[in-house]
């Protein structure tokens, strides 16, 4: 992926301010040691409607206060503070195409390892950046396993969408570039499938859509959710939640990620494995094209899970 180039504005501790304002001490519990929880989300560019659409709000902050319980921060703002500030922020860089933005809380400057608002600061910031899709959504990208297990529930749990876990992503990610591949997938300490880096794993197999489940040590994933409720409810298509052994991807008849990020990302090889015959599958297309068009607010049913930004179109946030 190219670089991204920098907006004009974040939105930091309750106000926008100029990109390059927006910073947070050396000394800060966050830079020492990672310590804050985040969520990725996306908005989506509505041509015909000259709309900017952020999709499922309110999941996301959902999740964004479960990694902040367990993780014991105190969220200074409330969900309608953090949806205005999402709102004020995209619009302040004025995107007309698609975004991918970050909301973060974290530990700022305090006792080390200190959780109480009376002993270390807990501030929240976001920063947003224009993000069309890449190129190989449409064309796939070839996987591997990697080597590195994906964090166990017991030790840095990966349902906790915090920065620290993402040393282990880091690892996994680097590995995979240097021999050649796109995410890779990481199995958990009993050796079954967990996910990527960062995003969720699918598989089709004899027409069934197969997926870890949100106890196989993976992120309890809002686009995984998503994607399980479509395939259910709008595509007919049976979804069985259970552990995948690693040589089921070699026979798997599709395999795809799926996350705010990755969006849906199909995977077109696992270890020099093709995937069914090594092209973009067909359930795969289906269920991409109908998430985008949800996304993109084409989809009338589905505009409860969309929250308008600049109030061209009717939406329900």
């Amino acid at each position: 992926m190219a670089k991204l180039s920098n907006p004009d504005f974040a939105w930091m501790d309750g106000r926008i301010v100029p990109w390059a304002e927006a910073t947070v001490h050396v000394s800060a519990e966050t830079v020492l040691r990672g310590a804050n929880v985040f969520e990725g989300m996306r908005a989506y560019w509505s041509e015909a409607e000259q709309e900017l659409y952020i999709f499922k709000n309110r999941e996301h902050l959902r999740r964004l206060r479960q990694s902040c319980k367990i993780m014991r921060m105190t969220v200074p703002y409330s969900d309608d503070e953090f949806t205005q500030a999402f709102i004020e922020l995209l619009r302040a860089n004025k995107f007309t195409e698609g975004v991918h933005f970050r909301p973060v809380v974290y530990f700022g400057e305090g006792e080390s390892y200190a959780w109480k608002p009376e002993d270390i600061h807990t501030g929240a910031f976001v920063i947003a950046y224009a993000r069309p899709h890449v190129a190989s959504i449409k064309t796939g990208v070839k996987s591997c396993v990697s080597t590195w297990r994906r964090n166990s529930d017991n030790a840095s749990p990966s349902r906790v969408k915090a920065a620290a876990n993402y040393h282990n992503s880091r690892l996994a990610q680097v590995e995979a570039k240097m021999n050649g591949f796109g995410p890779p997938i990481m199995l958990n300490d009993r050796g079954e499938v967990a996910e990527s880096p960062g995003a969720c794993f699918m598989m089709v197999r004899d027409g069934r859509v197969v997926t870890p489940p949100v106890s196989a040590d993976i992120l309890e994933s809002i686009t995984r959710q998503t994607l399980i409720d479509l395939f259910r409810q709008e595509l007919g298509v049976e979804v069985i939640e259970r552990d995948i052994d690693r040589t089921e991807l070699y026979v798997a008849d599709e395999t795809f990620f799926c996350g705010s990020g990755a969006e849906v990302q199909p995977i077109t090889a696992v270890d020099h494995y093709d995937v069914g015959d090594g092209k973009v599958g067909p359930l795969t297309k289906r269920i991409q094209d109908l998430y985008f068009d949800i996304a993109a607010g084409k989809v009338d049913k589905f505009r409860h899970w969309l929250t308008p930004v600049y109030g061209n179109a009717a939406a329900h946030g």
